[in-house]
């Protein structure tokens, strides 16, 4: 088969297949989009024609798994605590708040997590040196501090209802405790 012979067999099946599994009918045509590229360009890859329908949802689940993590947020908290107030003025009110927050939720991490955000988001620290110092390969320390943000995002998640721009940045929360009210370290925390 070629690629036009697979459009017409497998396009309808195809994107009713996204469609299930992602937010909108744009965003399941983009993917599809993908998937045909890549099909296009690795059909002369697959040995065993017995297989192309097996082979097009592998490609088609791993580019809906690929949108998927695109389409995560990260939260990325990069204000410690202890900033002076000059180089905070320009922060929206809601950045200034969290931030008092960040510094005890690091703590309750476990201790791979915290220290590897101590160093790293809240020191000095590149990744590099934090591979050196702990003693680990340096894809083991990447993966220690995206971990640990994802751990302190889940924190600040379960804290906190946040409101963002268009953007993706913060520009207002509240409390899961008390939606009308801010939060405090103590709610957080």
């Amino acid at each position: 088969m070629n690629t036009e012979e697979i459009w017409r067999s497998f396009y309808s099946p195809l994107r009713n297949f996204i469609i299930k599994r992602v937010k909108s009918e744009h965003d399941a045509d983009d993917i599809l989009q993908n998937v045909f590229i890549k099909i296009h360009a690795n059909l002369d890859t697959l040995k065993d024609d017995q297989k192309l329908q097996s082979w097009i949802y592998q490609i088609t689940r791993n580019s809906i798994i690929d949108y998927y993590r695109k389409e995560q947020f990260q939260l990325k908290v990069e204000l410690p605590t202890d900033l002076p107030l000059e180089e905070t003025e320009d922060l929206n009110e809601a950045i200034k708040e969290i931030a008092t927050c960040i510094r005890p939720m690091v703590g309750q991490l476990s201790d791979n997590y915290k220290h590897a955000l101590e160093l790293t988001e809240l020191g000095d620290y590149t990744q590099k040196q934090l591979s050196e110092q702990l003693g680990i390969s340096f894809s083991g320390a990447k993966s220690r501090v995206q971990r640990g943000r994802e751990k302190l995002k889940e924190l600040l998640l379960n804290c906190c209802n946040f409101e963002f721009d268009r953007l993706g940045h913060i520009i207002d929360y509240t409390s899961r405790n008390n939606n009308t009210t801010k939060c405090s370290t103590s709610d957080c925390c």
